[in-house]
């Protein structure tokens, strides 16, 4: 093939004498004609690839020119296989970085799954240190209150908060009662209930002075439990509109009353709290 070749090349480069000759009359015919040089380059392409053109189709020239266009379709095919595998390569290049990248990331999943592990154990352990903590803290609280402390402060709390209601409730009493009978016992009803306030109120207000909705809430759960107990010790209820009127007017006096014995004694307690002569719940060894 490359001797074909080289062949058709030294056949081209001897041109045929009619080649020669026929240059100049053109090119005289195109100066004479005033067409310049471009017009002269044109017509001389022409004429040679005329020549090239009639030599090559020539009956002993023809195994030459099947050649190269042999040659010229195997340049074809191979340019079309080259770019093939280019392109295969590219798409191979881009499933190994597809692969590579599915690799890192299946390697940090991996690590974030070890992470997870890893802060569930410490979670679970801490967990179970501050449930061992409090089960020490509170067991340590119970074994370090001052039980004798403790009883004379409820005492205290007690005296306090029966003295001070009974104080509050003696005009209500004495406005109520008629004899003297009467008016003690009445009067020993407030000042037994008050004790039990005082006691209770100390151990549910703990050392929480300033909750405010805790002090009255619990004054006023008092006062409508023993306020609805006097209503029931009262005229019977009869299903009729004088009846159910007169007793709605009756609880709510009696309501209101020992509300406000037991809001008189929760002052009372509260301000001997903040004033340091009784010590809130609970006192430690």
């Amino acid at each position: 093939m490359a001797v074909a070749i080289q062949t058709a090349l030294r056949i081209t480069a001897r041109p045929p004498p009619s080649l020669t000759r026929r240059p100049f009359k053109f090119l005289t015919r195109c100066v004479g004609g005033g067409g310049g040089e471009k017009e002269i380059g044109r017509l001389i392409s022409g004429m040679v690839g005329e020549e090239v053109e009639a030599l090559l189709n020539r009956r002993e020239n023809r195994p030459l020119l099947d050649g190269l266009n042999e040659a010229s379709r195997r340049v074809e095919s191979a340019r079309a296989a080259l770019a093939e595998i280019d392109r295969r390569e590219a798409d191979n290049a881009r499933v190994k970085e597809e692969i590579a990248r599915l690799e890192s990331r299946e390697a940090e999943i991996a690590q974030t799954q070890r992470e997870l592990l890893e802060a569930r154990s410490m979670v679970e352990e801490a967990e179970r240190s501050l449930s061992s903590n409090m089960g020490d803290y509170r067991s340590g609280e119970i074994s370090e209150i001052d039980r004798e402390a403790e009883r004379w402060e409820s005492i205290k709390a007690a005296t306090v908060s029966s003295i001070f209601g009974t104080l509050a409730g003696l005009p209500i009493s004495l406005y109520q009662e008629t004899n003297s009978v009467q008016l003690a016992f009445h009067l020993a009803v407030i000042f037994v209930s008050c004790a039990l306030f005082g006691i209770t109120f100390r151990y549910t207000i703990r050392r929480d002075l300033d909750n405010i909705q805790l002090k009255t809430g619990t004054s006023a759960a008092f006062g409508f439990v023993k306020g609805l107990a006097v209503l029931e010790d009262g005229s019977p209820l009869q299903l009729d509109t004088d009846s159910l009127l007169s007793h709605a007017i009756d609880g709510a006096v009696y309501v209101s009353e020992n509300v406000f014995i037991f809001l008189s004694a929760a002052v009372a307690l509260d301000y001997c709290f903040k004033m340091r002569f009784l010590s809130p719940f609970p006192i430690k060894k």
